[in-house]
């Protein structure tokens, strides 16, 4: 969420840096709101400090020897009571005006960073690095021809069990998520991450915090009967981990890797990637998140990236990084790296991983603070992928197909497959 202060002070800035993402805002009508909510604070300041002094007035007299019932502790009270009334109402008027503008603040996405390149579609993205050598022989098949024919998944019977874009893995197709699954948690661990298996369901106010509500409701599935929404990325728990915390300086960076099935309705997306593992309404994914110091947090974005970057190259499949520019940007994020595995079959690259830093846009939502000697403020969150296993499932496929038909497995998952091919 945007730093209501900013919107009071410079909202210039904000509308400048929101047109760079390709929105025409105007703040007039929030700016005056936020004016006149600090006006209100002043006079309710103002009102407290004149009460407390009556008070203390009071309690000077009585002690000096006014009685009491006296007419003039009566009108010094009265007076007291008075202001006390007048502040009531202007606390409810505040607790009105705040609640508008921090509805109309939730809808703002975060402002870009300056070092986010400018554009307004995927097309101006700039490529940062490559990795690996890209496969590009002609009459390769796609992954979804691959695990058709060596049985790896049913899409039918799975929309029959549920509907469509939903799949259901068998055999090596099911064996081979669960190693790529426990291998990427494996691996991120042992770089010192903190594993963490979080709740499905989630509520509300964790999607509010992770800046998925209210822009992306109709994205979401939600529970008819409670206030619970299936997860669409473990990054909505995660933040809400420590929502309305103060994490002790001393602890950060607090960095965690978790495994979580995500659901999405992938609402527009008809017709795109809607054939095998590519675009799903339900799928598999290990997430990486950091809570870091402020300070930390371009150098944290760097690192986040280089530990997903880390499961592409043992997994030996060619990658780019692309750096998103500023019409392509996700609502919460302030720059963001994509991740694209390199799928020789479709002979194009597909984003596998969007590692982004969030600054203290999603502290600022969940209220997650940090202190350093008497001085209380925001931490700043960063998440990325690492990786969507479906999609990783893909790569490997495409990258690994046989002319007999089988597929070569990365050695890496020779321990967690138990083979090292695919075959029917």
């Amino acid at each position: 969420m945007i730093n209501q202060k900013l919107v009071r002070e410079n909202p210039a800035l904000i509308v400048e840096a929101l047109n760079r993402r390709g929105l025409d805002i105007d703040l007039s009508d929030l700016n005056k709101e936020c004016e006149d909510l600090k006006v209100l604070e002043s006079l309710r300041n103002d009102l407290q400090s004149q009460g407390n002094l009556i008070g203390k007035e009071v309690g000077q007299k009585v002690k000096n020897g006014i009685p009491p019932n006296s007419t003039e502790i009566l009108l010094l009270r009265e007076k007291g009571n008075s202001i006390k009334k007048e502040v009531i109402k202007i606390e409810e008027k505040e607790k009105f005006l705040s609640k508008k503008i921090k509805e109309e603040l939730l809808d703002l996405p975060n402002l870009p960073s300056k070092n986010c390149p400018f554009g307004k579609t995927e097309k101006e993205n700039l490529e940062i690095k490559s990795w690996g050598n890209p496969i590009k022989d002609k009459n390769l098949k796609e992954h979804w021809q691959i695990a058709e024919e060596l049985n790896l998944l049913d899409t039918k019977r799975s929309a029959r069990i549920s509907k469509s874009r939903f799949i259901t893995l068998f055999n090596q197709g099911a064996r081979l998520e669960r190693a790529l699954i426990n291998f990427m948690i494996d691996k991120h661990v042992s770089k010192g991450y903190i594993e963490v298996l979080p709740p499905v369901l989630v509520n509300t106010d964790s999607l509010k915090g992770s800046g998925q509500l209210p822009k992306f409701a109709e994205e979401s599935f939600k529970c008819s009967e409670d206030d619970l929404w299936l997860t669409p990325t473990a990054e909505v728990p995660i933040t809400s981990l420590h929502r309305d915390e103060i994490i002790p300086v001393e602890e950060l960076p607090l960095r965690y890797a978790a495994y979580s099935p995500c659901f999405r309705r992938e609402a527009g997306s008809y017709g795109r990637d809607t054939r095998g593992l590519i675009r799903l309404h339900q799928f598999n994914k290990v997430e990486l998140y950091w809570f870091v110091h402020p300070d930390k947090s371009n150098e944290a974005h760097e690192q986040i990236t280089a530990d997903a970057e880390d499961i592409l190259k043992a997994l030996e499949l060619p990658y780019r990084v692309m750096d998103l520019c500023t019409g392509d940007l996700g609502f919460s994020a302030s720059r963001t790296f994509d991740l694209e595995v390199w799928l020789p079959g479709a002979n194009s690259y597909r984003e596998i991983s969007s590692s982004s830093i969030c600054n203290d846009f999603q502290a600022r939502r969940s209220s997650i603070r940090t202190k350093e000697g008497k001085k209380t403020f925001l931490v700043h969150t960063l998440n990325a992928s690492g990786l969507a296993i479906g999609r990783t499932m893909a790569a490997i496929l495409e990258n690994g197909q046989q002319s007999d038909g089988s597929v070569k497995l990365p050695k890496v998952l020779e321990p967690y497959f138990g083979a090292t091919h695919l075959r029917n």
